[in-house]
C-alpha cells in the first residue's frame, strides 16, 4: 500500500483564526480554567479563560499602542512558561506574527532569525537574553565555532553575515515589560483590539518557524492560523474521546520554540484542557508529581531514561532481578492485549509486578497519567509495551515544523505499536518511488520565508516531500524507515539506515548519543558518547568506584557493557549492516554545544565534521591491524 488518507472530522470556517479559540471560551465558559501556573509550597494557581483572555488583550493593546501592525514579526524568546503563551496569544491578537528564537540561541543565529524574517520586535525572558539579541542587532555578529553551519557531508557554508539592525523595540519580561505594555496600551479601545483580531483568516500568517535542522542555515516554515486552527480542531476529533476527555490536562516542558510543544499550546485550548508549564527540567519529576497531568508529550529520549533510571535505582537497592521480572511481565501483559487479553496467570504476576514495582513508577509521574504522546523518533516496540504494561499508553506520532507538528498519530482505540499511527483527519499521504514520505492536506506549511530555491526542492504536484523514509501497510498505518538524507551507503553498495542502529543504541543506559558512520567505507562502525547521569549509578551497580568520564571511556567493563550493547543491536540486522567497531567520545552532543538539535536530535553532519580524525582512526586501526596479519 502506497497511500493513506483520513477524511476532516471538522470544517472550519475562514474567518476563523487563532484568537477565536480563546476569545470563544472567555465568552461560553468563562470560568474554564484553561492555564496553571506554579504557586508556593508546590501548589498550581488556575487561570480562567476570562481572565487569560483579559492578560492577552491588555498585552496585545500595548503592542499595538507600541507600534506593531497587523502583520509585523515580533520574536520570542524565552524558556517554557505561562508568560511565553501569554505573550504568545497576544502578538495573534494584535494581529501580529510569532518568531520564536530557542533561548539557547548564540547572537549569530538570533540574528539570522530576526533579519531573515524582518522582525520589528523582540520579547526576551531576561538579562542574558536580552544581551545575545543587543549583540545580534550589531554589524554582522562573527560567529563562534559552534555557530558554523554544514551541509550534510560536513563542508562548511558560507553563510549570510546578517545583523538584526531591523529590531526596533526589545521587552525583558523579567524587567517588567508585560506590565508596561499594559500601562502604555490602557487608551486602545477594546473595539481596535477586537478589529486586529476579527481581521484574521484561516490562510493568514500566524508564525515562521525556523527549523533547528540538522544541516545548513535554519529555514522559516511559514505557518497559517488555518494550520493550527484546523488541526487541533480535527486532533480534537479524533483524540478527544480518551485523550482529551473532560479532566484532562498537561504539562509542557518542550521548548515552546518548537512546533510540537507549540501545536499542543494551541491544542489544549481548542480542547479547554488546563496546561501547566515548567522551565526547568531540573524539576520535571516534582513539577509532574504535583501538576499530575493525564496525559504527557515528550520525544523517545525522555522515556528510555525514566526507563534506565528505574532501572539503575532498583540495582542500586539491590532489586535488580525483581525489576527486570517486573519490566518482562510488563511487557508481557501489554502483548496480550493485542491478541485479546491476558490469561488468569499473567493477570495476577501482572498484579504482583504493579504491587512491587510499576505503581511506583505511575506515582513518580503523578499518579493520574494515561497517555503520553510520543515524537521526533521511534519510540521501540520494547519500551512501548514496557509503559504500556505500567498503565501509561504511550501514542506514537509523526510529524515535522512544516506540517504543523503531527500529521499522523495512534489513537487509542486504534493503536498498533511500531507504527506512528493513522494520518490525522485532513491530511493525506503517500509513498513515493524511493519510498520518500509525501504529505498534502490542512498541516502542511504554505512554505519556506524568502527562500524560492527551498520551496522548490521541496513541493512536488502540490505534495510536500518530508525527507523521511517510510512504508504504509495494509490498514494505512505509517512506519518510518529512515532519513532520505542520512542512508549510508559502504563501498560494497549496501545501504544503510543509521537510525535503526542509533535508536537500538540509545536505549542502554551507559549511552547518551552516538552517530553510525560507513559511507562509502569497506564496514559500519560508530561513534558514543557515556550518559554522564547514568555513569555513576551504573559503575556502582557493577562494583566499579566512581569515574570520571575520560576514565570510564578507556574502563574494560564498560567497553565489555558497550560491545554487548552493540551485539545486541547487530543481532537486529544483517552482517552487512551491523557495527564492527565503536569509539568512545568524551564529550557528549548536547543542545549547549550545538550537536542536539531542541528537539533532540543529532546534528549528524557536524558531528562528522568536528570528530572526522576520530572516525578516520577507527577505519586506521582496522586497516593497521589487516596489514599486520
Amino acid at each position: 500500500m502506497d497511500r493513506s488518507t483520513s477524511p476532516l472530522l471538522v470544517e472550519t470556517p475562514p474567518e476563523m483564526s487563532i484568537p477565536d479559540l480563546l476569545a470563544d471560551w472567555a465568552a461560553q465558559e468563562p470560568d474554564r480554567t484553561l492555564l496553571e501556573k506554579p504557586g508556593p509550597n508546590d501548589s498550581w494557581t488556575p487561570i480562567s479563560a476570562a481572565q487569560m483572555h483579559q492578560r492577552v488583550g491588555a498585552i496585545a493593546k500595548g503592542l499595538i499602542a507600541s507600534g506593531i501592525e497587523a502583520g509585523d514579526r515580533v520574536g520570542l524568546m524565552a524558556r517554557t512558561s505561562a508568560e511565553w503563551t501569554l505573550i504568545d496569544f497576544a502578538i495573534w491578537y494584535a494581529g501580529a506574527v510569532t518568531v520564536p528564537v530557542y533561548e539557547t540561541s548564540s547572537a549569530y543565529q538570533a540574528a539570522w532569525i530576526l533579519s531573515d524574517s524582518g522582525a520589528k520586535a523582540i520579547f526576551v525572558e531576561h538579562a542574558q537574553h536580552r544581551q545575545v539579541v543587543t549583540e545580534a542587532r550589531e554589524d554582522a555578529p562573527t560567529g563562534d565555532a559552534q555557530d558554523v553551519s554544514v551541509e550534510s557531508d560536513g563542508t562548511p557554508i558560507e553563510a549570510p553575515r546578517q545583523s538584526a539592525s531591523n529590531v526596533e523595540h526589545v521587552w525583558t519580561i523579567d524587567d517588567g515589560a508585560l506590565d508596561e505594555l499594559v500601562e502604555q496600551g490602557a487608551g486602545v479601545t477594546d473595539e481596535v483590539l477586537k478589529a486586529r483580531y476579527d481581521a484574521l483568516r484561516t490562510d493568514d500568517l500566524a508564525t515562521i518557524i525556523y527549523t533547528s535542522g540538522t544541516t545548513g542555515l535554519p529555514k522559516g516554515a511559514e505557518l497559517t492560523h488555518g494550520n493550527f486552527v484546523e488541526l487541533s480542531r480535527n486532533a480534537v476529533g479524533a483524540l478527544g474521546a480518551q485523550v482529551l476527555k473532560p479532566g484532562s490536562r498537561t504539562l509542557l516542558f518542550m521548548p515552546l520554540a518548537h512546533v510540537f510543544a507549540r501545536f499542543v499550546e494551541v491544542l489544549c485550548i481548542a480542547a479547554g484542557a488546563p496546561a501547566g508549564h515548567t522551565a526547568d527540567t531540573a524539576n520535571l519529576m516534582r513539577d509532574i508529581a504535583t501538576f499530575r497531568p493525564t496525559f504527557i508529550l515528550s520525544v523517545p529520549r525522555v522515556f528510555e531514561k525514566v526507563f534506565n533510571s528505574s532501572e539503575q535505582k532498583a540495582a542500586a537497592g539491590g532489586k535488580q532481578k525483581i525489576f527486570s521480572w517486573a519490566a518482562t511481565t510488563a511487557q508481557a501483559y501489554s502483548q496480550a492485549l493485542e491478541t485479546g487479553g491476558a490469561g488468569l496467570g499473567l493477570r495476577m504476576k501482572h498484579k504482583v509486578a504493579d504491587k512491587l514495582v510499576l505503581h511506583k513508577i505511575r506515582t513518580a509521574l503523578g499518579g493520574q497519567a494515561e497517555f503520553a504522546i510520543s515524537g521526533g523518533a521511534p519510540l521501540g516496540v520494547r519500551l512501548g509495551h514496557f509503559f504500556r504494561g505500567v498503565g501509561l499508553t504511550v501514542l506514537e506520532g509523526y510529524g515535522l515544523t512544516e506540517t504543523t507538528a503531527p500529521i499522523t498519530v495512534n489513537v487509542p482505540e486504534r493503536s498498533k505499536m511500531g507504527t506512528v499511527g493513522l494520518p490525522l483527519p485532513g491530511v493525506d499521504l503517500k509513498i513515493d518511488k524511493d519510498e520518500e514520505i509525501l504529505a498534502r492536506g490542512i498541516a502542511v506549511f504554505r512554505g519556506y520565508h524568502n527562500n524560492d530555491t527551498a520551496n522548490a526542492e521541496s513541493f512536488v504536484d502540490g505534495w510536500y516531500r518530508t525527507g523521511d523514509l517510510g512504508e504504509i501497510d495494509s490498514d494505512g498505518y505509517l512506519r518510518i524507515t529512515g532519513r532520505k538524507k542520512e542512508i549510508i551507503v559502504t563501498a560494497s553498495g549496501k545501504n544503510v539506515v543509521p537510525s535503526q542502529l542509533e535508536d537500538s543504541l540509545r536505549s542502554h543506559p551507559l549511552i547518551s548519543q552516538c552517530v553510525v558512520v560507513g559511507d562509502q567505507r569497506p564496514f559500519v562502525a560508530a561513534v558514543i558518547t557515556l550518559d554522564r547521569e547514568m555513569l555513576p549509578n551504573w559503575l556502582s551497580n557493577n562494583g566499579l568506584p566512581e569515574l570520571e568520564v575520560a576514565d570510564a571511556a578507556k574502563n574494560d567493563k564498560v567497553l565489555a557493557a558497550l560491545q554487548e550493547a552493540v551485539d545486541a543491536t547487530n543481532a537486529k540486522v544483517s552482517r552487512a549492516e551491523s557495527i564492527r567497531r565503536f569509539d568512545v567520545l568524551i564529550d557528549d552532543f548536547t543542545v549547549e554545544n550545538d550537536y542536539l538539535t531542541p528537539s533532540m536530535k543529532v546534528k549528524r553532519a557536524k558531528v562528522l565534521a568536528d570528530y572526522g580524525s576520530a572516525v578516520e582512526n577507527l577505519y586506521a586501526k582496522a586497516r593497521a591491524e589487516r596489514e599486520a596479519i
